[in-house]
């Protein structure tokens, strides 16, 4: 009987030791994860300076069509049609845009209606010359100043009159 206890017992504590583990231990690098957030300040759009193309005066004789007149952003002027004369200061529109350093900025600037300030109903549209995006340094500037230019077409039959109207720029990360 003493035979067989201790051939049990050997058999249970091999038994015991040849069991292979159940599940493989789990390293550092499985069970965790990663998480990221990147924190922008608001940004803010100021205007600095108004977009003037000048006066242009209606000339040439007989009915005549498609006298652009135009400044780009970085203030390139034009008016080089025989029909019309240019005159005046001309300028860009400015505007300054702050948020954070080294983030890239998009601009957007869609046409403009152009009124008449004497018949509300004479309009000339005007295309913008927009950068489309600035790039926000990271040496501590106190935002980045960016231009838009516009162009108008005119014709004979253009009312004479002070033309106004409103940019409606907004800015996006």
């Amino acid at each position: 009987m003493t035979k067989f206890l201790r051939t049990t017992a050997a058999a249970a504590a091999l038994l015991l030791t040849a069991t292979p583990a159940l599940a493989a231990p789990v390293g550092p690098s499985d069970r965790n994860a990663t998480a990221t957030a990147r924190i922008v300040k608001p940004l803010t759009l100021t205007w600095v300076q108004d977009l003037n193309l000048g006066t242009v005066l209606l000339s040439g004789a007989g009915a005549w069509a498609g006298a652009v007149v135009s400044i780009s952003r970085a203030g390139a002027f034009s008016c080089a049609n025989a029909n019309v004369v240019c005159s005046g200061a001309n300028q860009v529109a400015r505007y300054n845009v702050t948020g954070t350093n080294n983030q890239t900025v998009t601009i957007t600037a869609p046409g403009v209606t152009l009124v008449n300030q004497n018949d509300n109903t004479k309009t000339l549209p005007m295309s913008v010359d927009s950068p489309g995006t600035v790039a926000l340094s990271n040496s501590g500037n106190t935002g980045v100043d960016f231009s838009l230019g516009g162009s108008i077409t005119v014709a004979s039959t253009t009312t004479d009159g002070v033309y106004l109207g409103t940019f409606n720029v907004t800015v996006d990360y």
